[in-house]
Parts: structure tokens; C-alpha cells; sequence
């Protein structure tokens, strides 16, 4: 069985870039059945990546099969067995979030019967039956984010192209689209995510990708990009018992106000936090978060934004 998604040197160059990429010579392989988590700062090709794997744009050199299928010779084929919440997309603001998804439903063929009960199934997974008959220019941002996020998980797409979908909603209405996610995968579905929260991707993700201006920096699962890093620990450290030349001798330290972080080996952890306990200094010691890795590999964090604008030009 092909892969759900197999890029070999996709590259992507938009007008008016000057010679610089928004994909560089990317090859990945995406599993039938996973949740594979791609992430990178703004620019970094995201975006992009999943816009030339769901049709919606040519790429500049390389290729994608999808499904078995050349994205570009057979891109109806694509169409067909694929979902896609695009970062930019809007609901129609006069339409309710039950008419949303059922007539997203009736266009993909679904009989009306059972269009009506999977739009209502997958808005109460997502916490949307309450508000289902209300016009969405009533309703909150965050609400109109969740109903294109029912869109596509009540269809039934082989694969899930999932752009930033969980952007604008707040800590409980987020975990309601990581639970429909994940029951998406279990029933044997594929989905592509791209997000900034780095918590979201360590969460959810069977395997992740990390984009840098871009180019593939780094894929596996989480313990595969931590055997990448040179420094798999981190010791947080509360107070002023070292000296930063002190904690730069464990490995790579920062210090944020009166507290450093410190990356090191676990042999160095394990010292740190004793030395830190007779000097009365709190220390949290664990492994690296995802969020840790991605300062290590990329040199700054997810929020920073890469040079250029990778949306522009076609």
C-alpha cells in the first residue's frame, strides 16, 4: 500500500522571491493512518507544503504522490479522498454552523439522512450543538474556527489536511478538536497538522517534521528527534545560586529574569538538581519538551518569523 503522502524533492519558488525557496528539495514520507505533525516558524514552508499536496498549488520542481495519486497529472483523484482547512479560510458568516457542515456534506454526496446525523455527531464532539442554528456573525471567532474543523472531520476524506485549525480558540475548545482528531485517526484516517502550539504537535503527533526556511531540519517521533539533539535534559532553576558561567559548564543555559534553563546531558541533570538542593535553589528536571528541541535545532523559537513571505505570489 503507497504511503498517504510521498514528496521527492518537492521544491517551490514563488515570483518575485529572488532565488529563495519556500520549499527547498523536500522529501517525506507520511504513513496511511498516523497524524504527522508539521511544524516551523512563519515562512518556514508549512503552509505551502500542504497547499502543493492538496492541489491548490503547482510546485516549482519535484513531486507528490497523494494517495497513491500525482497531485498534479491526477489531482481530481486527490480531490476526491481529501479534506483541507486552509490557515486563511472563513465560514459564511449568514449561514449556521449545522448548515455549514451539512450542506458541506451533501455536496461531497452524502445522502441528506446521513448528512444531517454525521453533522450532528461531529458538532457535539466538537461542543457546537448549542449554538448549532445560530448564524455565525453572532457567534465568536473561536466557534467559527471549530465549525470549518467539523467540515472536515465529518467528511469522509481518507486524509485530513489540518492548517493551523486550532488557531483563536481557547484552552478547553482546543482540546475538544485534539479529541476529535484523535478519533479521526483511530478510524483509520490520515491527518497532516500544522500548528505553532508545539504542545499541540507533541500531543497529537505519531511523527513530526520540522521546516526551517523551507528545508527538512529533522523527522521522526519525538524520541527520534531527541536522539538528535546534544543536549536530551533540561533543568529549570529558580533562584541565584549559580552563576551563568556555572550552569554554561553543564551544557547550553539562558536565563529568563531570576531563573535559568539549563540543557544537558541526564548524568548533568541529575548533578545540577543535587547542587541545586543544597543551595537552596528550586530545580525542575526532565527530559526536553518539543518546544526545547525546536530552540536547539532551529536557534530561536517557534513564534519567530523566517525572512520572506512564503504565501505570496502563485
Amino acid at each position: 500500500m503507497p504511503s498517504a503522502i510521498a514528496a521527492r524533492e518537492l521544491t517551490k519558488e514563488y515570483k518575485g522571491s529572488h532565488g529563495k525557496r519556500a520549499l527547498d528539495r523536500v522529501t517525506l514520507d507520511i504513513q496511511r493512518g498516523e497524524i504527522f505533525g508539521l511544524i516551523g516558524r512563519n515562512g518556514a514552508g508549512k503552509t505551502t507544503f500542504l497547499r502543493i499536496a492538496g492541489t491548490q498549488l503547482l510546485p516549482t520542481a519535484g513531486h507528490v504522490e497523494v494517495l497513491g495519486y500525482d497531485a498534479v497529472s491526477q489531482a481530481n483523484a486527490v480531490r476526491d479522498r481529501v479534506a483541507v482547512i486552509p490557515q486563511e479560510s472563513r465560514p459564511f458568516f449568514y449561514a449556521t454552523p449545522f448548515e455549514h457542515v451539512y450542506y458541506y456534506l451533501t455536496l461531497r454526496g452524502f445522502p441528506a439522512a446521513e448528512a444531517r446525523k454525521r453533522a450532528l455527531d461531529t458538532l457535539g464532539r466538537l461542543g457546537l450543538l448549542k449554538g448549532k442554528d445560530t448564524v455565525l456573525w453572532k457567534q465568536s471567532g473561536g466557534l467559527r474556527r471549530r465549525v470549518l474543523v467539523a467540515m472536515a472531520l465529518a467528511s469522509n476524506a481518507e486524509l485530513l489536511f489540518l492548517d493551523e485549525p486550532t488557531t483563536g480558540l481557547d484552552a478547553l475548545a482546543r482540546r475538544d478538536v485534539w479529541t476529535a482528531v484523535e478519533e479521526a485517526a483511530k478510524e483509520g484516517r490520515t491527518i497532516l497538522l500544522t500548528t505553532h502550539y508545539l504542545e499541540e504537535a507533541q500531543l497529537l503527533s505519531t511523527h513530526l517534521a520540522i521546516l526551517n526556511e523551507g528545508r527538512v531540519l529533522a523527522v521522526g517521533t519525538l524520541d527520534e528527534l531527541v536522539a538528535k539533539v546534544q543536549w536530551p535534559f533540561r533543568v529549570a532553576l529558580t533562584g541565584r545560586g549559580f552563576t551563568a558561567d556555572e550552569t554554561a559548564s553543564y551544557g547550553q543555559s539562558a536565563a529568563i529574569g531570576d531563573s535559568q534553563i539549563v540543557f544537558t546531558t541526564q548524568g548533568g541533570a541529575e548533578e545540577l538538581t543535587r547542587l541545586a538542593l543544597t543551595r537552596g535553589v528550586r530545580a525542575v528536571a526532565g527530559p526536553v519538551t518539543l518546544e526545547d528541541l525546536f530552540v536547539q535545532l532551529v536557534g530561536g523559537a517557534v513564534d519567530e518569523e523566517t525572512e520572506g513571505e512564503e504565501e505570496e505570489g502563485a
